[in-house]
């Protein structure tokens, strides 16, 4: 039986771009612009491709994903299981803030994610492991369906890393732009990327 998963990444949240991990930022009005203009929902009449939604519960995902699914009548589920990664000492800290702190640190960071993480940190693996059963769950739950996951740079990370069996401590080589969206097909259990990336939905 076969799935297609969509996930897009939440759009610019109040406050631009930071390290917020779960500090629950709220989308800011250029960030609803760049998910409304990724999956269409700006074009009136335009027919959405999916049959359901799952959501990070965070502000900056949910919300969207909320008037979605009140739109075009889509059932919506909420899974704590797809917050984005504890940041622990960096929540709520620019790029710009930490290297202040300590020069090296985000490019030693990105080098080896699973053993140069910020205090406090939730552990990598504990990380994908939630994330993992969250999708393993949805992939069950919307056989033969159309999904749309709307959820965090890091989740997007997970997934792929989960997919196609991409190490982790590779993870954080794979960029995820703001409101940008990837698709994952499920064939019988065997996942295929199809495009990743896209800054509009593809039909």
């Amino acid at each position: 039986m076969s799935v297609t998963l969509d996930l897009i990444r939440h759009g610019e949240p109040v406050g631009g771009r930071r390290y917020r991990g779960q500090i629950d930022d709220p989308l800011s009005e250029k960030g609803w612009a760049q998910m409304q203009a990724a999956v269409g929902a700006s074009v009136p009449g335009e027919p959405l491709p999916w049959t359901g939604i799952v959501s990070s519960p965070l502000s900056r995902c949910r919300a969207f994903a909320e008037t979605l699914a009140e739109a075009h009548g889509l059932p919506l589920t909420l899974d704590e299981r797809l917050k984005e990664v504890g940041f622990g000492v960096w929540e709520g800290r620019s790029a710009t803030e930490i290297e202040q702190d300590a020069p090296g640190t985000l490019a030693r960071f990105k080098a080896d994610p699973l053993n140069s993480r910020p205090a406090g940190a939730e552990p990598l693996m504990d990380f994908h492991a939630r994330v993992s059963a969250a999708l393993e769950d949805l992939v069950v739950q919307f056989a033969g369906q159309h999904v749309l996951l709307v959820g965090h740079a890091g989740v997007m990370r997970m997934a792929l890393s989960w997919a196609l069996r991409i190490p982790l401590e590779h993870a954080y080589r794979i960029e995820v732009a703001t409101a940008s969206l990837t698709r994952l097909r499920f064939d019988d259990g065997r996942a295929s990327l199809v495009f990743h990336g896209s800054t509009r939905i593809e039909r």
